[in-house]
């Protein structure tokens, strides 16, 4: 389901003139698609964005006719025109094209995938990704996104945030156990994202996908607000938590620490 925009942006969209809502149903639109909605019928779309089946139909006729979408008149799908926005994106701001090196010999060194992920509204979005031979999820790439609440990922940059904005997030997020294990309680969370903003880093044992482990540290900037994490995974079979975050949290730190000195020198 299409998540609500924040509200400051509901409070921009009323009182500045110079938003575009067209502008901004059309990104809805593009940002609907995934890899669990690959195609869709315009119904669909004005499901998952929220938006009248008129606004979404003229929305997808215009992203269309310009080559982001195709269709087969009764559904939709996405160009490779798309991948522009995402390489503008890629291509002009330094943290995914300094991480990626850091990714590629963290993932080489351990044989496992490792990722950087940034807050965007309920989730820990993916900016940076190198899988190494030893693959583990599947799907996930740049641009994926992963609920903050029950990812290592998010629950860091939970711990960024002021401990009140984090525990409202939390309340007013989606929350459901995609697994077994998934913690998805408030009290809970909270618990895990105060621990983290303790011991530095975060852990998730099966709780978005049955038999992955992965751990997660900060990426400060030079005032020590939190920019950014940088995550590792692991199969269980492989090895147990505690054997996981000694192998390897000292290399993630440092893989960490290097990215924070070249994003941030002097």
């Amino acid at each position: 389901m299409r998540k609500n925009p924040p509200a400051a942006l509901t409070e921009v969209n009323a009182v500045d003139r110079h938003f575009v809502t067209s502008l901004q149903k059309g990104l809805d639109v593009l940002t609907c698609f995934g890899r669990q909605h690959s195609r869709l019928t315009l119904s669909e779309v004005a499901r998952l964005t929220g938006m009248s089946p008129a606004s979404a139909r003229r929305s997808l006729l215009t992203l269309e006719q310009l080559g982001y979408l195709d269709s087969d008149g009764k559904r939709f799908w996405m160009q490779p025109r798309a991948l522009l926005v995402a390489n503008a994106y890629l291509s002009s701001r330094p943290m995914p094209s300094l991480a990626q090196p850091l990714l590629d010999a963290l993932s080489e060194r351990t044989r496992e995938s490792a990722s950087l992920g940034q807050l965007l509204d309920n989730d820990a979005i993916i900016v940076g990704r190198s899988t190494a031979r030893r693959s583990l999820s599947t799907g996930l790439g740049i641009g994926s996104r992963l609920p903050a609440y029950c990812s290592a990922l998010g629950r860091v940059l939970l711990a960024g945030l002021p401990p009140q904005e984090a525990q409202a997030r939390l309340r007013n997020m989606p929350r459901v156990a995609l697994t077994r294990q998934t913690i998805f309680s408030v009290p809970r969370v909270v618990e895990l994202v105060q621990r983290c903003r303790e011991e530095g880093y975060a852990t998730n044992d099966g709780e978005l996908e049955v038999g992955v482990r992965s751990m997660a540290v900060p990426v400060r900037d030079r005032q020590g607000q939190v920019v950014a994490a940088m995550s590792i995974a692991v199969g269980v079979e492989r090895m147990g938590m505690g054997e996981f975050r000694d192998a390897f949290l000292p290399m993630l730190n440092r893989a960490r620490d290097t990215l924070a000195t070249r994003l941030f020198p002097g």
